[in-house]
């Protein structure tokens, strides 16, 4: 059962290089992961859901759009788009609000609209790691405070992959948090609009109005 659940962990690895994305996928795979391979940021973030004038004639399956990529893994060195370029990316646009607008019978009748500004919620808080054969201090330290959880140095070992789930289980646990704060906060609103309505207090109005 254990390894069920671990298998669903869904990890996109970004690497230019047919050798080392073929190492990394069968890594990650020997480590019970999902494993989405591309070769460029451009293709990771349509694979994400990122990218814009994305057509159907991208070279990404649709498929993969379709299930939840839980972690970013990427080298740093590639064509066109860097590493630290796709992680500032995914990090900015991740911030952006998608705004929500929502109207219910009983909003309607209260007059109510309720706006509600929230990011993606299946890429919010996704923990991004950064490759690179090259051990230049300034560059990892960039990435770090860009916002990555990692850096491995290349070759990856399969001891890295176990450093990987420990990131996905945070971001998980932090996408949950505000979930079930919003859950309680519409639930109180309806309670007190409920009681607020309720048969004994429009009683109590209208035994308050004759008495006037």
């Amino acid at each position: 059962m254990a390894v069920v659940a671990e298998a669903q962990f869904h990890v996109l690895a970004v690497d230019d290089s047919l050798m080392d994305r073929k190492l990394i996928e069968r890594l990650l795979k020997t480590s019970s992961f999902q494993v989405t391979a591309v070769d460029s940021g451009s293709r990771a973030l349509e694979v994400l859901g990122l990218s814009e004038g994305l057509t159907s004639s991208s070279a990404v399956s649709p498929a993969h759009n379709e299930i939840e990529v839980n972690l970013v893994i990427t080298d740093y060195c590639m064509p066109g788009m860097t590493g630290y370029d796709l992680l500032k990316k995914i990090k900015v646009q991740l911030m952006l609000p998608h705004i929500s607008i929502s109207w219910t019978c009983f909003e309607r009748f209260m007059g109510s609209l309720f706006v509600s500004h929230q990011g993606s919620s299946s890429l919010k808080d996704i923990p991004v790691v950064i490759m690179s054969s090259e051990n230049v201090p300034s560059r990892i330290n960039r990435c770090l405070e860009g916002g990555a959880q990692e850096f491995f140095l290349k070759p990856v070992q399969l001891s890295d992959m176990k450093r990987l789930r420990p990131h996905i289980l945070k971001g998980k646990s932090k996408e949950q948090q505000p979930q079930e704060e919003e859950t309680s906060s519409t639930s109180n609103k309806r309670k007190a609009m409920d009681e607020e309505l309720s048969p004994e207090r429009r009683r109590l109005k209208l035994s308050n109005y004759s008495l006037i």
